[in-house]
């Protein structure tokens, strides 16, 4: 199990899983799955200097196909190492983090079988304890255990089932019940028609747990039975296609709000009565807008890909724009790190989807943030206004880009590094608007008459490539911004630059 280092990523562990992608070699075994099972259970019980035997721990999983097989593997690796093994069934992830928070559960651990949004044939683990979900050090440390241990067997008999998901969606329900004051408490979204597209992932459960109870009517409602093959679009709201799908299902029903989530539900995305989708930028704007009242002059931490007229928008309800890296584990614990330092911070969300408030253990949660949007879409209702009213000023971009380029060398991290260093300091010489204190790449501004818009370029954390983001606020601006990255990229052969 050598190459078993090789299935990390970033604060998780993923890898493909089964056979069905020409060229794509399983990485991910049954072997693998019972090795960083059984790790786990000792770095949890190295980390809160406890025995084994004392530790509890729970299991769940999306909707992919290989979640039985990698669920077995996993439970028998904590069981023969002397731990108790819970099986929570499909649930989200931030579902599996709240099990060591729920007084009905308080696991000393938890575990997710997930790949987010990856195709059918990869999977993964998440790890959660009670201070939140692994950091990158921690997971290397578990691969590293589980390079040096045997194969274990063990009898998954006492193995016992929980239904977690179901305490979960009543914590959910509470929230809502308990910030909308409703005519009729136990009915608080009565009135309301909510569509949901769970893309076939684990996120059916907010329809028939949290919003039908509620008194929502939530016909119309998309691909909410699991289905590991996702055979209808990738479960991401950052997919075109997605999105698109959620936004008809919207306008064909005529329905007051649309929810979208990603496989296991830590993302999640919107759409308006109108078709106007709330994702990206706009997702951020409509989140910290909803927080403000109750977060004066706020810090909300983005990643570092977000637009100029985002942080115009921030700044103008009364609140800070902090960029950072991308990542969200990296946004999550920049938001914490000026949390820990006196400078309130109560949001960290990327553009992906990804949000976390520090109200909810700065927990990445979809649903979460979903219930934040259907209690500001009743206090506007009360008010005769419209959700999108929390972000009538936010200006509205014309078009956004992102490109990869490739760096053909082996020495790619160095070879970037230079480029990016002559990239700022030929910007500089052209007299153009390099932002200064960007925690990755080079971000440049622009606003004349001749163009106007940003463009990001950056390294990759772990691949050979330069992503380059640009966003332009009239036709023309985003090639007149291509064009600029190209002259002052000039020299550099082995970045290969394409369209």
């Amino acid at each position: 199990m050598n190459d078993i280092m090789k299935l990390q990523n970033g604060s998780d562990i993923r890898g493909i899983a089964c056979d069905g992608i020409e060229g794509e070699q399983v990485n991910l075994t049954k072997e693998a799955g019972n090795l960083i099972g059984g790790a786990f259970a000792r770095w949890l019980a190295d980390k809160k200097g406890v025995d084994i035997s004392t530790l509890r721990i729970g299991i769940g999983h999306d909707s992919r196909i290989t979640a039985d097989s990698l669920f077995e593997a996993a439970a028998k690796g904590i069981a023969a190492a002397g731990a108790k093994v819970y099986d929570c069934g499909l649930v989200s992830t931030p579902s599996m983090f709240m099990t060591t928070v729920f007084d009905n559960f308080k696991f000393d651990g938890s575990v997710m079988i997930t790949a987010s949004h990856l195709p059918f044939n990869r999977n993964g683990y998440k790890f959660f304890d009670r201070d939140g979900g692994l950091e990158h050090d921690d997971i290397t440390k578990i691969l590293e255990t589980a390079s040096t241990l045997s194969i274990a067997d063990a009898d998954l008999s006492g193995v016992e089932k929980v239904d977690s998901i179901s305490v979960y969606c009543e914590f959910l329900r509470d929230k809502i019940k308990k910030s909308i004051n409703a005519d009729d408490y136990d009915k608080p979204l009565k009135g309301s028609h909510i569509v949901v597209d769970a893309g076939n992932g684990a996120g059916g459960f907010f329809v028939e747990k949290v919003l039908k109870p509620l008194g929502a009517d939530t016909s119309g409602s998309r691909f909410l039975e699991p289905d590991g093959r996702f055979p209808n679009h990738i479960p991401n709201p950052e997919n075109k296609q997605a999105m698109e799908s959620i936004r008809s299902a919207v306008l064909e029903n005529k329905a007051d709000l649309g929810i979208i989530f990603d496989t296991d539900v830590d993302r999640m995305s919107a759409v308006l009565p109108d078709g106007d989708e709330i994702n990206r930028d706009a997702i951020i704007a409509m989140m910290s807008a909803i927080i403000a009242e109750d977060y004066p002059g706020g810090t909300i931490v983005t990643d570092s890909v977000t637009s100029d007229r985002l942080t115009r928008f921030i700044e103008g309800i009364g609140m800070k724009h902090h960029r950072y890296m991308r990542g969200y584990k990296n946004v999550i614990n920049e938001s914490i790190r000026l949390n820990n330092e006196g400078i309130l911070s109560p949001l960290a969300i990327e553009t992906s989807g990804h949000g976390a408030l520090s109200e909810n253990y700065f927990l990445d949660d979809g649903a979460y943030m979903a219930v934040k949007l259907l209690i500001a879409l009743a206090k506007a209702a009360k008010e005769n206004k419209a959700l999108s009213s929390f972000i009538d000023g936010f200006e509205k971009g014309f078009e956004e880009r992102e490109y990869r380029f490739s760096i053909e060398c082996e020495d790619f991290a160095d070879y970037g590094k230079t480029a990016l260093k002559a990239f700022e300091d030929n910007a500089k010489a052209k007299g153009y608007n390099v932002v200064p204190n960007s925690y990755e790449g080079v971000r440049v501004t622009f606003d004349t008459d001749e163009v106007k818009g940003w463009l990001l370029l950056r390294m990759s954390l772990h691949d050979p490539q330069m992503p380059l983001n640009i966003e332009g606020l009239r036709e023309g601006d985003c090639d007149k911004l291509y064009n600029i990255v190209l002259s002052l990229l000039t020299g550099f052969e082995k970045i290969k630059i394409k369209k």
